[in-house]
């Protein structure tokens, strides 16, 4: 794939799909700024992996829900390259519980962890990438943000918010050459699901048309794809790597 930038910021990169991310991002000649927020020695070695293929990558720990940390990280990018290109805004959490029992601040910390801090991000990298009249942003949200789920009121909430929000932030950037974009995976295999139990994966696969989970590599594939130069048209889309759970 062809990118025009030269670097690219992915938060949430220590682990998972955000590191996945990182690691495609950079066969494709990028210089990957890893974000982690706890997980420093993952942020590391997810470093080494990218270096020891040939690739450019850094470490830079900050708490995505800290406006300030943000807004810090995006100059320090820039000062160190002199351009910010590409932004994946992957950093999220979880906090389930059903609606009934659930309190406003175990709603609250959800959407400020996936909902405020992707606007922080989206506002910040506009800010840095006006400059050049270029640049690329994803969000990554979720199938739940588009389906809604039992216990996750207020993630679905968050990912909801991110895919609406995208589509508002890709009207405002359109005119200065900056995309927004958001990817919305179903069920992907990582460390966590890596812990149920064969039945319950059964469940899940049984739900799934294409009778699998999606890897966090075609995740990652997707995400490229819309951050680089052959998705030149496409703004404010979200894209469904779902394995056709939800083709409305």
């Amino acid at each position: 794939m062809k990118f025009s930038g030269k670097n690219v910021l992915v938060t949430g990169s220590s682990r998972g799909i955000g590191a996945e991310i990182a690691k495609t991002l950079a066969t494709f000649g990028l210089k990957v700024w890893i974000n982690y927020r706890s997980g420093a020695v993952e942020a590391d070695k997810v470093k080494e992996e990218i270096e020891a293929a040939g690739g450019l990558a850094a470490v830079i720990g900050f708490d995505v829900s800290d406006e300030a940390a943000f807004v810090d990280a995006i100059k320090t990018i820039v000062d160190s390259d002199g351009e910010f290109s590409y932004l994946v805004n992957n950093a999220g959490i979880t906090n389930d519980k059903l609606a009934l029992r659930m309190k406003t601040d175990d709603f609250m910390s959800v959407i400020n962890a996936n909902l405020t801090s992707c606007f922080i991000g989206c506002r910040e990298s506009m800010k840095a990438m006006r400059k050049k009249k270029f640049g690329s942003v994803v969000n990554i949200a979720s199938i739940v943000g588009e389906t809604g789920n039992a216990g996750q009121t207020n993630y679905a909430a968050s990912k909801g918010g991110v895919i609406a929000m995208t589509k508002s932030f890709a009207i405002e950037a359109a005119t200065s050459g900056i995309r927004y974009n958001t990817i919305t995976p179903g069920f992907i295999s990582t460390e966590m699901t890596e812990v149920l139990s064969d039945e319950i994966k059964a469940g899940i696969n049984a739900k799934v048309p294409m009778g699998r989970m999606g890897r966090a590599e075609e995740v990652a594939q997707a995400t490229a794809f819309l951050l680089s130069d052959h998705s030149s048209y496409i703004t404010g889309e979200t894209l469904k790597v779902n394995g056709g759970m939800n083709m409305a």
